[in-house]
């Protein structure tokens, strides 16, 4: 729903999200897309950086509450049933990405790893079937992106997720990852398990160069393994025949 593709369409669970004129030209706006059970975040974090944790939640909930303008504006008791009740989901929902005690705080006044946390738990107001994440470790330390991969393996099982992610780091994508689609430079070169694209030529090229997809290819096929020049180094003859050496 933020940008609009260029060709094709885009379905989810049967119905259409966008259709090029040759479709009909369906283009649903985000909050329709929202409603149809879909949720993400974002690479660069966008929070309600003067709002509360709590806040920032609760408006992840939006899409959620049947009050209207009329009734918010008469508070009768069947409208505060609601807001008390989405109140009481926002609490869970971050007691369980881990900040519960921080509730009342001013986002902006979180750490990063948290304010990624602090995404996750707004998207999940929505109560989404389908949940974006946008690089969700980038920006993060070591140590906050293991926590951060641990949580999101844990969404999946435990909320009955399916999780399409975005990332480069690579050690994130197979540690989590059923499925892994790889794009270069706007095209689909290997799709497959973890195992099946690790050792995929064309990958271990896009990332390690040329010479290296060649290693990888012979390893796989069993072949003693040729000397392979980079560029700036040559090849020599004279060194062992099954591994290459490369002399600058």
């Amino acid at each position: 729903g933020i940008y609009k593709p260029t060709e094709g369409t885009i379905s989810f669970k049967g119905k259409p999200i966008f259709g090029g004129s040759g479709f009909g030209g369906i283009s649903l706006r985000p909050d329709q897309v929202t409603s149809l059970g879909i949720a993400r975040t974002f690479q660069n974090i966008r929070l309600f950086a003067n709002m509360s944790v709590i806040e920032n939640v609760l408006v992840g909930m939006h899409s959620r509450m049947k009050t209207g303008a009329l009734g918010a504006f008469l508070r009768n008791r069947t409208v505060m049933k609601e807001e008390r009740e989405a109140r009481e989901t926002a609490y869970s929902l971050l007691d369980y990405v881990g900040l519960g005690r921080q509730a009342q705080a001013t986002a902006k006044n979180l750490s990063y790893g948290d304010q990624r946390r602090l995404e996750v738990a707004r998207a999940l107001a929505s109560g989404p079937s389908l949940l974006l994440l946008d690089e969700p470790t980038a920006g993060m330390n070591p140590r906050e992106t293991a926590g951060m991969t641990s949580f999101i393996d844990q969404m999946r099982r435990e909320l009955n997720l399916t999780i399409l992610l975005i990332e480069h780091d690579m050690k994130v994508v197979m540690g989590i990852s059923d499925q892994v689609a790889v794009l270069d430079h706007g095209i689909k070169i290997a799709d497959g398990s973890g195992a099946e694209v690790r050792s995929n030529p064309q990958v271990v090229e896009a990332y390690l160069g040329k010479g290296a997809a060649e290693l990888v290819k012979q390893f796989d096929t069993g072949q003693p393994a040729k000397p392979v020049a980079t560029p700036g180094s040559t090849a020599s003859a004279e060194s062992d025949p099954t591994r290459p050496a490369v002399h600058p």
